[in-house]
């Protein structure tokens, strides 16, 4: 599991020459989601909640590179609250990425949109439900989003809602598989690896194959999800996120 992250990056400084423009908007979403994960309980959603400390600054007295960034996430800092943390190359990349983008990433104003009124417009305009499950109701096709707004950020949400293809997670993509005796399954894949791969059905039913056995496997590019850009007004969408972003799970 991963450790809980303390940026204490404490005191005045002198970088600011990042800019969200630098980097990848898939590398800014994965490190949302991780610093929702393990950083947020001690520097909070805006980075500021430890005294002294402001990440959305990006002014940080022991770090002047991204280099600097990254060491300083994989070392920590002795004698304070920051533990070294386990990351991977490309959790690291996202994180950093996130931290030098804060300012940028969260456009969409908290008070925009009625969650009340998002959720009536989820759970029937919108029938999500039908492929989504929220606290335990509705369907197992898609992801679970009972945290959702916990791990993605409101524009991201919003990106979602109106453009599912492009805005995808390559974790969330479908799979098509056709057997040798020619069955086709089509499902979300859940783990997979070189020999194998897991992945809920059309049917909700969990079904694991082996790729020796199949005729034909391929992961598919185009979400299951229609983009509701024109199912859906600009308030109703507003409102939607709105709900969304209420959605933290077990906290």
């Amino acid at each position: 599991m991963l450790r809980k992250c303390c940026l204490v990056l404490a005191g005045a400084a002198c970088w600011t020459g990042s800019t969200f423009a630098q980097y990848s908007q898939a590398d800014v979403e994965a490190g949302y989601t991780l610093y929702n994960a393990n950083c947020i309980t001690c520097h909070g959603a805006n980075g500021d909640s430890i005294p002294g400390v402001n990440l959305r600054t990006n002014q940080f007295r022991r770090v002047a590179t991204d280099a600097d960034l990254n060491r300083l996430i994989q070392t920590g800092i002795p004698g304070t609250a920051m533990p070294p943390g386990r990351y991977t190359t490309a959790d690291l990349a996202g994180l950093v990425a996130y931290i030098r983008s804060m300012r940028a990433f969260d456009t969409i104003a908290p008070g925009q949109g009625d969650g009340v009124r998002g959720q009536t417009i989820f759970e029937e305009k919108g029938n999500c439900t039908s492929c989504h499950r929220v606290n335990g109701k509705g369907s197992r096709v898609a992801p679970d989003l009972s945290d959702i707004g916990a791990i993605r950020s409101p524009d991201a949400l919003r990106r979602s809602l109106m453009d599912p293809t492009g805005s995808m997670l390559p974790l969330n993509r479908y799979v098509r598989a056709v057997t040798r005796d020619g069955k086709v399954i089509t499902g979300r894949r859940l783990n997979e690896d070189t020999y194998t791969v897991q992945l809920i059905d059309t049917e909700e039913r969990l079904v694991s194959l082996i790729k020796s056995d199949l005729r034909e496997y391929a992961v598919l590019k185009t979400s299951a999800m229609p983009p509701y850009k024109e199912k859906l007004t600009s308030a109703e969408l507003d409102d939607v996120v709105a709900y969304l972003r209420t959605l933290k799970g077990a906290r």
